[in-house]
């Protein structure tokens, strides 16, 4: 099939598969799952697409979504898109200085919200803006404070549904050009304002190409579930690419939710960030450790065989002989199978990660029981995948191999450069970033630093976040910050020592499982403080922390940490709404104790 242009896929897509579903969604875990046929859907897009006409809607004008994720969210979308107009789409974590900025940066005037929460944002924010003019609401139940510039989505569609404007739209659609942006995602920055990056259609068109030469077993007969928030460029291209290739998107609203969705749906697909995989990693040896010493055995024999088979042969086009294709069977029905089973995932051709940092470890571990993790490499400037793994020859400990059409070059301080077709033309109203962001030859400067090896990156870190101590020695904090992740009794961490004469973390601690280790283990303690400041749990978490950090530099390793009570959050500024770690935000609010850790 041909690359449609946005403006036209769904009603083309529609005419291919008429009943066939397209998406699933459901308002709440246990419940039926509601259906949505193709047929459906584009009838669903035009009527959105009148009503946004109807409400004043321009070509190329900015409309918002600010919601968790829907199956609005992508009607919405499309109907936007066969009005040439621009999705705008924001976390649904974000705050109301954030939503702020953005809805004057780029001068929103309408904006979709989700629940209550969102709208008393959009509201606060409606009420400072001088842009911000309608808002529509998603969920029936949310109370409007002022129904004079707002209204239920299911009012909107009704307006939709008596509008008499198909032949506007389709004007609009048959004007509609590769050039027109499509999208302008803002990035959530760990340090200043966010950046809107603009993402014409050519770049979605690009990024679908690419993806069908490179992942050339995806069907029409594949289930995905969305579960990375839609905002993130990650989720919403690897919908777009779904939507493309006729697979069936179950739509997960609540992040928290997804581990019962995931045993509801058995997917045979989802994107995911490392952190998801990191859990349920610690969820997975933490089960196993619980087996008696002949059973932990077993597992271990196991794994040898599923990497021996899945790994040392598989990976590179060898074919196992006859005997490890007899143990590997022998495994899988012991325990691959079932643990793949009881998350959910036995269905499964290829789960995607990105995003973070993966841990080889990690990449291995599944990788060898049967589980096909596909690490990758992108940036919302260059719509989402630069690099990720092939089939077979992909080789762990890099982020896989280069995309097709991709260009990658290595710059100076070891900085990855990139040029083509899915790299974005720039940052909306911010020529000074846009300036910095490109060498004067005009490749894309991404921050991250690495080298290309046999046609794969190798990522080393993000230059901005590296850090020299005050003896001179680089430290790439995230390295860190991704082994002491692995460790159950650690939430979260951030790795501390730019200029300082060594390294030192706050640590955000699993509480529930040290509770689990102190009772096992007799250690006093009435509140939780007291439990963070026991000496035996401090020598048991310095124990964990030698562990992850075995074989790094000693000038990398952690000399003194402190335990904090409460998790990091976006709420509080202390992560951005991706999850990565605002180091600087960190560091203010915990400058007492970090003070003491190099004065104490």
């Amino acid at each position: 099939m041909e690359n449609l242009h946005f403006s036209q896929l769904i009603f083309a897509q529609a005419k291919k598969y008429g009943d066939k579903v397209v998406m699933c969604h459901r308002e709440k875990p246990g419940d039926e799952w509601s259906t949505i046929s193709w047929a459906s859907f584009a009838s669903r897009v035009l009527t959105i697409a009148k009503a946004l006409v109807e409400l004043g809607v321009t070509e190329q004008q900015r409309v918002a979504q600010f919601s968790q994720n829907k199956a609005e969210n992508l009607i919405v979308d499309f109907a936007l898109f066969a009005n040439r107009a621009i999705m705008v789409p924001l976390y649904a974590t974000s705050t109301a200085p954030q939503v702020e900025f953005i809805v004057n940066d780029a001068e929103i005037e309408i904006m979709f919200v989700g629940d209550q929460q969102q709208y008393n944002v959009a509201l606060e924010v409606q009420r400072n803006s001088k842009f911000l003019k309608e808002i529509i609401v998603f969920d029936k139940d949310v109370v409007l404070a002022d129904s004079n510039h707002a209204m239920y989505y299911d009012d909107f569609f009704a307006l939709g549904e008596k509008s008499t404007k198909h032949f506007e739209v389709q004007h609009r659609q048959n004007e509609a050009t590769e050039d027109d942006l499509a999208c302008i995602l803002y990035t959530s920055g760990t340090t200043g304002n966010p950046k809107g990056v603009m993402m014409p259609h050519s770049c979605f068109n690009e990024a679908i190409r690419i993806h069908v030469i490179r992942l050339t077993s995806i069907t029409d007969k594949d289930t995905t579930i969305a579960f990375l928030p839609l905002s993130h460029v990650f989720e919403r291209t690897w919908c777009y690419f779904c939507i493309f290739k006729g697979a069936t998107i179950y739509i997960n609203q609540r992040p928290i939710e997804i581990q019962q969705t995931i045993r509801d749906v058995r997917p045979t697909l989802m994107c995911a960030v490392p952190r998801f995989w990191e859990k349920v990693y610690v969820g997975v040896k933490e089960n196993l450790s619980k087996f008696s010493p002949f059973m932990l055995g077993v597992v271990t024999w196991a794994i040898a065989i599923g990497k021996n088979y899945n790994v040392d042969h598989l990976r590179v086009g060898k074919q196992p002989g006859a005997m490890l294709r007899l143990k590997y069977l022998i495994a899988d029905k012991l325990i691959f199978s079932k643990v793949k089973q009881t998350l959910g995932i036995e269905n499964v051709q290829m789960l995607p990660v990105a995003g973070a940092r993966l841990s080889d470890e990690i990449s291995l571990f599944f990788r060898s029981i049967g589980v096909p993790l596909v690490y990758g490499y992108g940036l919302t400037e260059s719509t989402a995948t630069v690099t990720c793994y092939e089939y077979t020859g992909y080789e762990i400990g890099t982020v896989g191999s280069i995309m097709p059409d991709v260009k990658v070059k290595i710059g100076d301080d070891s900085e990855i450069l990139l040029k083509g077709k899915t790299i974005f033309p720039g940052y909306y109203n911010n020529p000074a970033a846009n300036k910095l962001a490109f060498t004067e030859d005009g490749w894309f400067k991404t921050g991250d630093a690495g080298y290309i090896k046999a046609n794969s990156i190798i990522l080393t870190d993000r230059i901005k976040d590296l850090f020299k101590t005050s003896n001179g020695k680089y430290i790439a904090p995230q390295e860190i910050e991704t082994r002491l992740g692995l460790d159950k009794y650690i939430e979260q961490v951030a790795v501390i020592g730019d200029e300082r004469n060594y390294v030192t973390a706050i640590i955000a601690p699993n509480i529930p499982a040290l509770e689990e280790y102190a009772q096992k283990n007799k250690i006093p303690y009435e509140k939780t403080d007291e439990l963070l400041k026991s000496p035996a749990i401090l020598e048991f978490i310095q124990t964990r922390i030698a562990a992850q950090q075995k074989g790094m530099a000693n000038y990398e390793l952690i000399k003194r940490f402190t335990l904090i009570p409460k998790s990091f959050t976006i709420e509080a500024g202390e992560l951005t709404n991706t999850l990565k770690v605002r180091r600087t935000v960190i560091m203010q609010k915990y400058k007492a104790l970090i003070d003491e850790m190099y004065t104490g």
